[in-house]
């Protein structure tokens, strides 16, 4: 009995966009094998043999090139249709890291975006420089902290915040953990935040991150009242509705990496830092990202870390570069050491050690401005 073969017309532009992978496999036909099946797998999902003509030759995802590392681990290069996105992050994701994210022996490594997706996907609205100057701080590292502990009220968290100011912090954020709870309620704490910053010239980003459409509401009541920025969780709201941020509320964007943890590599799977915490926060509009920096309370080694910083800054179709905000337990001493790795474009989030060091919020600034200044 005879098999049926699949085609159809098709009308494709010769425009593709790539993706690098690292496949674990012990012999070079095993990854041979391994980079056919994640091209089917990436595109058509259905049985290879059965397809023919422009579906089998252009809708498949080409294998560019495989080379191997070294260790049992190989590099395959794929290349993508540009039509098999229809302008849309949620499928441009998918086609990237969609059900191969399942694998265990497969590794998204980076992306390279097409002329059409880098005009669909402009990447960041700010960027460094916009974010600079809306800062007022041409040069140098940005000073950041986050509002915190849960539990304040409103008020507690605007002269905490009045406090940071007069010390010298440019860049004031909620907590990831403050959202609309009735000890803290969002717009309370909006406008008391908002009102106590006037004039200060630091800016505020609340957490918008909420349900469904609830969080483009907070964004744009945000802007409404007057923060400079917002911070969102990708991770929790999808990297659609961040993007739909960069490109619909106007403000620049905090990326925070609540619930990504589990995306990184854990053995020979998950998707490289280089890629998650740089290029995919790019492609979906933020400005700066928060990452745990190496030596503190998280896992992400040094080598880690400089790769986020360069998935960041690297050249990516014109995107424009973002802050990195390497955070998670950073002491005050270690401002040297981050400013050697990140270099001048580099966000400093200091938080409970802001607290450690005194009672009075306004000199510990004042003193962690001036090992930023002296570093």
């Amino acid at each position: 009995m005879s098999q049926a073969h699949y085609d159809t017309e098709l009308t494709l532009s010769d425009e593709r966009f790539t993706a690098r992978y690292r496949i674990a496999a012990e012999t070079l036909a095993e990854a041979e094998a391994a980079a056919r099946a994640l091209a089917v797998e990436q595109t058509i999902e259905f049985p290879a043999e059965l397809t023919t003509g422009r579906i089998a030759g252009e809708v498949v995802a080409r294998v560019e090139d495989l080379r191997e590392l070294g260790d049992g681990a190989f590099a395959a290069e794929l290349s993508f249709a540009v039509e098999l996105v229809g302008g849309e992050l949620t499928q441009l994701l998918n086609v990237f890291f969609g059900n191969s994210s399942l694998l265990p022996n497969v590794r998204l490594e980076r992306i390279g975006l097409s002329p059409r997706l880098a005009a669909r996907f402009p990447g960041p609205r700010f960027g460094v420089a916009g974010l600079r100057r809306v800062l007022g701080v041409p040069k140098g590292p940005i000073l950041s902290t986050a509002l915190k502990p849960l539990g304040l009220s409103p008020s507690d968290l605007a002269e905490m915040a009045r406090r940071l100011a007069a010390g010298g912090i440019h860049l004031i954020k909620d907590d990831h953990g403050l959202a609309d709870q009735a000890f803290a309620p969002f717009e309370a704490r909006l406008e008391a935040v908002v009102r106590a910053l006037a004039g200060t010239g630091a800016i505020y980003a609340p957490n918008v991150t909420a349900p469904g459409e609830e969080t483009l509401r907070r964004a744009r009541l945000a802007r409404e009242a007057g923060a400079g920025a917002v911070m969102v969780a990708p991770g929790l709201v999808g990297f659609d509705r961040m993007e739909r941020l960069a490109r619909e509320v106007g403000l620049p964007i905090l990326s925070h990496p609540a619930f990504l943890g589990g995306f990184v590599p854990k053995g020979d799977g998950g998707i490289a830092h280089y890629a998650l915490f740089g290029q995919l926060q790019r492609l979906a509009g933020a400005d700066a990202v928060i990452f745990p920096n190496h030596g503190g309370r998280f896992a992400f080694t040094k080598e880690e870390c400089a790769q986020v910083n360069a998935g960041l800054k690297d050249d990516l179709a014109g995107l424009a570069p973002a802050f990195p905000a390497p955070g998670g337990g950073m002491s005050l001493e270690r401002v040297p050491e981050m400013r050697t790795l990140y270099g001048e474009d580099l966000i400093f989030l200091i938080g409970g050690a802001l607290h450690r060091r005194g009672p009075d919020l306004t000199a510990n600034a004042r003193y962690f401005r001036a090992l930023v200044e002296g570093a």
